[in-house]
């Protein structure tokens, strides 16, 4: 979606530089990535110094005044607009500003289109919201960038950059870990009170979708949980990722012999849920543009509390 920043240049941003602060130098301190300041460099009149249209190499002064705009016309290829009621959408809008998104996906919808789901996504949902919005002066293209991706019948909260820019700055927390995600499971067994699992994981033999330990060829995969209730069968986990493999709660819980229920691929058993009993409960960040550290938390569902525990102490 197209986004206009605007940046007021002060003696800080230039005697941090001894003098040669470019506009280019500038903007990669904000977080422009490499492909990004190609698109703005292909990109007639993006680059605004006091008004008027300048290169990245521009030098830049003290009281400058830096007008950024970022144009996306098109839209992701292969996501094409699925109507959904607006109102239900908004019911799962957490939150919104100008460059992110966040929502409280449900369990059963998946968040990109595959195979099987080519029009019944999240992307769909969210191309659609977009495309409505444009009637009432909201211009670009909607390219879905979606920043902690979850298995379809996995609930919670859902991070989506809404351009280039904070798609950026957010890819970049993500890559150096500073982006925070907490999920709460319900696990078969009693597990210890709390604990690290260091196992990593691969892609199953001959599977497309199951993953499994394998100490030969797997990635290195860290899971850190502590137990928060517990009944004569199963207990209530906060757990914290340290690394963001595929199904990777679901194969290390598995692993020490505490399953998740409703688990179709690693233990499908749907005696009190239909799915498995994961959400994403936390997330934890710094807003890519403002700085400004934040955090958002998405109390557990509904077919949780079939399993009865004592949510005084959780919530």
């Amino acid at each position: 979606m197209n986004r206009t920043l605007i940046y007021h240049i002060d003696n800080s941003d230039i005697n941090s530089t001894c003098n040669h602060l470019t506009i280019g130098t500038f903007l990669k301190q904000k977080g422009f990535s490499h492909p990004l300041m190609v698109h703005l460099k292909k990109t007639p009149e993006s680059i605004l110094l006091n008004g008027v249209w300048s290169y990245v190499n521009t030098k830049l002064s003290a009281q400058d005044v830096l007008e950024v705009h970022i144009v996306e016309e098109e839209s992701s290829e292969n996501i094409p607009p699925t109507k959904i009621s607006l109102e239900a959408f908004r019911e799962m809008i957490v939150y919104e500003d100008d460059d992110i998104l966040l929502v409280n996906k449900p369990a059963g919808l998946p968040v990109h289109p595959s195979m099987g789901h080519h029009e019944d996504t999240l992307a769909n949902y969210c191309a659609y919201y977009y495309q409505e919005l444009c009637e009432n002066s909201v211009t670009g293209g909607f390219v879905f960038r979606c920043v902690n991706r979850l298995d379809k019948d996995t609930s919670g909260l859902v991070l989506i950059a809404k351009n280039m820019l904070s798609s950026a700055v957010l890819s970049g927390q993500q890559l150096n870990r500073q982006i925070h995600r907490t999920y709460q499971a319900i696990v078969t067994g009693i597990t210890p009170k709390c604990g690290t699992i260091d196992l990593p994981i691969a892609r199953k033999e001959g599977s497309v979708l199951e993953r499994c330990i394998d100490y030969d060829k797997g990635e290195k995969a860290i899971t850190h949980y502590k137990q928060i209730a517990h009944t004569d069968s199963h207990s209530l986990l906060e757990i914290h990722l340290e690394t963001g493999r595929t199904h990777q709660i679901r194969v290390h819980m598995k692993a020490i012999g505490h399953p998740l229920p409703g688990d179709f691929l690693y233990h499908p058993d749907f005696t009190h849920i239909k799915r498995q009993a994961l959400h994403s409960y936390r997330l934890e960040f710094v807003h890519p543009i403002t700085g400004k550290e934040i955090s958002f938390t998405q109390e557990i569902p509904e077919d949780f509390k079939v399993f009865d525990f004592s949510y005084a102490s959780v919530i």
